[in-house]
């Protein structure tokens, strides 16, 4: 078939697709993945899609970046480490310790860990864009969260992919690891502040042309490149190139140039992210998945509600926040494929149930934290005369 022809006839299948779940108030989301599992024999080797949904990607977390300045960002990361280290101490080594437990080896039992530990960022954005939340207040503190595992997720993988082939991974290359990751955050950070901070009125004259989106869009392209050239995650190439353009103090600009080619492209990710995910092999641990699902669930609330707290939020947000990014996904596809065929299996069924399960906790948060907690009282405002 032309992939021209096989391209229109992709999102045309998409846009059916996102009409059912449009009408029958289905997250469009799950629908992708599920079909992308259903057609993962012909497209799951497909660069084309591959290479598309991650243009769809670093759009996204590009565009978010764009709502963070330096200064805001920087009082978030404070604020967030002790959070950040719960979430590793609970969703990667205590995973990893339950599975020792179950008689795993050492190995197997830190790839699953590792499969465990990352939230879905690509999910979570999407869900808190499709149910707009973005300005509850557990945004910042989910964000945040987030943000960490993207920093933590390319020195866990490196680090497995060393062990899984025999090579090990010693302290020199720990540290490499680290500065490459300060080197991407120390660039941007100079970028922002010395140069777009003051390219705001070339902005407002260029931003009407019909090539000014290429400029904004090559940025992203290019600092996620670099991001991967450094072996590290384009997602977080694709924030820092929008924390970098924030500084500039034009979003409202920018957003409208880039949203069209996201809402094309971002699809795409998640209907490649179901055909990776493998189901033929079935599972070959049930009871050990059953734990390991229940788990996985239990530790993203613990940090939401103790993480949270720390954060600064109350009790009710925090709640909140942890039955809002229970569910895994690209991250834990990428720990996946370093592992044996039946670890793969075994992750692939895990990733469809969290993914599955967090994109309904995140649909119910509101409603199960209004059920708990009661319906949040208003506070009359008490007119002062005079005023």
């Amino acid at each position: 078939m032309p992939e021209l022809l096989a391209a229109g006839l992709i999102l045309l299948i998409m846009f059916v697709i996102g009409f059912i779940g449009l009408r029958s108030r289905i997250p469009d989301v799950i629908l992708f993945i599920i079909v992308g599992i259903a057609v993962g024999g012909l497209l799951a080797d497909s660069e084309i899609l591959h290479f598309t949904g991650e243009i769809g990607i670093v759009l996204l977390f590009f565009m978010l970046g764009m709502e963070f300045p330096i200064k805001q960002l920087g009082s978030i990361a404070k604020k967030v480490t002790p959070a950040g280290l719960l979430d590793l101490s609970l969703n990667f080594l205590l995973s990893a310790l339950l599975c020792l437990m179950f008689g795993l080896d050492v190995l197997t039992a830190f790839v699953i860990g590792g499969i465990l530990y990352a939230t879905s960022s690509s999910i979570t954005m999407k869900m808190m864009e499709n149910t707009k939340r973005t300005a509850n207040p557990e945004s910042e503190f989910l964000l945040g969260v987030l943000i960490f595992e993207d920093l933590a997720a390319p020195i866990m993988v490196a680090i497995l992919v060393g062990l899984n082939a025999g090579e090990g991974f010693s302290s020199g290359d720990f540290l490499w690891l680290l500065a490459k990751v300060i080197f991407l955050i120390i660039v941007a950070i100079w970028l922002g502040r010395y140069v777009f901070a003051k390219a705001a009125k070339f902005i407002d004259r260029n931003a009407g042309s019909d090539i000014f989106h290429l400029l904004i869009i090559g940025i992203a392209f290019t600092y996620s490149g670099v991001a991967i050239y450094l072996e590290l995650s384009e997602v977080l190439g694709a924030f820092l190139a929008g924390i970098m353009l924030a500084e500039a103090k034009k979003s409202e600009t920018i957003e409208p140039l880039v949203l069209p080619v996201r809402e094309l492209t971002l699809p795409l990710f998640f209907l490649w992210f179901g055909t990776q995910i493998e189901l033929d092999s079935g599972v070959s641990a049930p009871i050990l998945l059953a734990v390991l699902v229940i788990w996985s669930v239990a530790g993203k609330m613990l940090v939401g509600m103790i993480g949270g707290r720390m954060y600064g939020l109350s009790g009710r947000v925090s709640f909140r926040a942890g039955l809002s990014f229970t569910q895994r996904g690209e991250f834990s596809i990428i720990i996946a494929s370093v592992a044996t065929a039946e670890v793969m299996a075994f992750g692939s069924v895990y990733i469809l149930l969290s993914a599955s399960l967090g994109i309904l906790l995140f649909l119910m948060a509101p409603a199960i934290t209004t059920k708990l907690y009661g319906k949040k009282k208003k506070v009359d405002k008490v007119k002062v005369p005079g005023s």
